[in-house]
């Protein structure tokens, strides 16, 4: 018998949590059919790395997970659930329905429900509401499980939102390691070719206000040739990205691809990787990074400082602190042989602490707990 699951994102465009969804639906196969809801109506960019043989359907009639939570509304939402043998939720932008699972979960039959928080946007990435962590202690108390991807999250979860420790689940992200191995072709990027002496500061994010790209532009403008700086992904922030390489006279050494749906097929087209981050958790992309065999210049955001190796360390800078971002781009960029020791150390880094096996094992054994058995499949 096939699985149902619905999963309840706040947005499903190609971000690092929505990837990450949509890999472990890859990895689970056709055994287990899938449901996709946004918070976001028609945020589905991450569809775009769904295998076809994965059963998924985007249901446009299901109601709307933002607005004021009503008990008609989120009597509407728990309805909904009914019909699956899963609920997945994910962030903030999903928080209603899990409040509406707790609400009516029982009264209903509602099937069990994992929450996953993966970090925050930007209307809490200097603090966290009050309001917001009141919510969230109500709305998790009949969830199976709250899966987090970093200590301080983890953190978070105990303390500001009083989860009991049982019920917490530590999962760090995995890739597929083996992936990164091989160095892409130069011209693999749409409408951008890698030349010969080109070096390139990449970076892989959403382009929204939390990823301050335009820190990242200002940090690499003072960077010489022939470095270039290319930023994959798409977002709300593009323009102004744009518009502060133009500011910093870079705008000719700036470049923006667009979405790219396999990272394993650009990244290694870098040579140095940078974040320049508000927030963050566990990002997906320094895991790629060092997968890579690249360096991190990032600043200490969530879990980053503790995932690097230790050889990459020294190299994440102050939160917040642009100056220190900008010469730490310096430094790495003029010494090729510490570029090339630091990688191979975060490669080798990766490949023992966050290849997708364990990963993809914590999940299918959390998700299997919560419907009463040992593993999802």
């Amino acid at each position: 018998m096939t699985l149902r699951v619905l999963h309840l994102h706040s947005s499903f465009a190609a971000g690092g949590k929505e990837l990450r969804a949509v890999r472990l639906m890859n990895l689970f196969g056709p055994r287990v059919a899938h449901a996709v809801v946004s918070a976001q109506p028609g945020a589905h960019g991450a569809a775009a790395r769904l295998d076809p043989r994965v059963p998924v359907v985007f249901p446009e009639d299901f109601p709307g997970l933002q607005g004021h939570p009503t008990p008609a509304r989120l009597w509407r939402i728990a309805q909904a659930m009914a019909d699956f043998d899963l609920v997945l939720t994910y962030n903030w932008g999903a928080m209603d329905a899990v409040m509406a699972h707790g609400l009516f979960g029982g009264l209903l039959g509602l099937p069990p429900l994992v929450h996953h928080e993966d970090g925050f946007n930007e209307d809490e990435a200097t603090g966290l509401k009050p309001a917001r962590n009141r919510f969230r202690r109500l709305a998790l108390r009949r969830a199976s499980a709250l899966v987090v991807p970093s200590r301080r999250l983890e953190e978070i979860a105990r303390t500001a939102w009083r989860q009991p420790r049982e019920r917490v689940r530590l999962i760090t992200n995995g890739i597929d390691c083996t992936a990164y191995l091989d160095r892409p072709r130069p011209d693999m990027l749409p409408g951008l070719v890698k030349q010969p002496r080109e070096r390139w500061v990449g970076t892989l994010a959403g382009l929204r206000a939390v990823k301050n790209l335009p820190r990242l532009v200002r940090a690499f403008a003072g960077m010489p040739e022939p470095w270039r700086l290319v930023i994959l992904g798409e977002g709300p922030e593009r323009e102004a990205i744009a518009a502060e390489a133009a500011r910093q006279g870079a705008a000719e050494r700036v470049h923006l691809p667009g979405f790219v749906a396999e990272p394993s097929h650009a990244v290694g087209l870098f040579d140095l990787f940078a974040l320049s981050s508000d927030s963050e958790q566990f990002p997906i992309s320094v895991v790629e990074a060092m997968a890579a065999a690249l360096p991190v210049a990032s600043p200490a955001v969530g879990d980053v400082a503790g995932m690097v190796s230790a050889e990459n360390r020294p190299f994440i800078t102050p939160p917040g602190d642009e100056a220190a971002l900008a010469a730490t781009l310096l430094r790495l960029a003029g010494d090729e042989d510490l570029r090339t020791r630091i990688g191979m150390a975060n490669r080798a880094h990766a490949r023992r602490h966050y290849d997708e096996g364990a990963m993809l094992d914590a999940y299918s054994r959390t998700y299997g707990e919560a419907l009463g058995r040992e593993r999802l499949i």
